[in-house]
């Protein structure tokens, strides 16, 4: 496999639910593509997800990625309890079903596609690449809902 691609990747929404957004940075060696869109009737934690869908959709082929998201619900998911829910039937360990079943159910096969590290960034901490992916994922609400302002996410 060639370059490790770093991907950094974030969900904004404004309102919980309401108008959302997503945005991702891929980034291998000097080549880098941006990446966001938005729904008008989400949750952050849907905007998170569909981040990191659409960033490994965007993989022409098998690739070694580092993927850093600001989102312990995305990270702690694919790293702790994806498998366990699964095992499951889709049920979270109290036996409730899995929230926002369809997403994790189309971002599973694409985790098998790729060799991937998961790393948690503090958002809204000044780090330079999680601040471009936060001004993506607001593109992404103002597309949906021009003049909202700036999200929280």
């Amino acid at each position: 496999m060639a370059n490790t691609v770093e991907i950094y990747t974030d969900g904004a929404c404004k309102g919980n639910p309401g108008p959302g957004g997503w945005g991702a940075l891929l980034r291998s060696g000097p080549h880098e593509k941006e990446l966001f869109g938005g729904a008008p009737e989400t949750t952050n934690n849907r905007m998170e997800l569909t981040a990191v869908i659409r960033a490994l959709q965007a993989l022409k082929r098998r690739s070694r990625a580092r993927v850093h998201t600001d989102s312990q619900y995305v990270q702690k998911g694919v790293t702790e309890w994806l498998a366990g829910w699964k095992a499951r039937g889709w049920r979270t360990a109290s036996r409730q079903p899995v929230r926002n079943l369809d997403l994790w159910q189309e971002l599973e096969p694409l985790l098998a596609q790729h060799e991937l590290s998961w790393h948690w960034v503090r958002g809204h901490s000044g780090h330079p690449e999680n601040e471009r992916a936060d001004y993506l994922a607001n593109l992404g609400v103002e597309l949906v809902a021009p003049g909202s302002g700036n999200a929280s996410g």
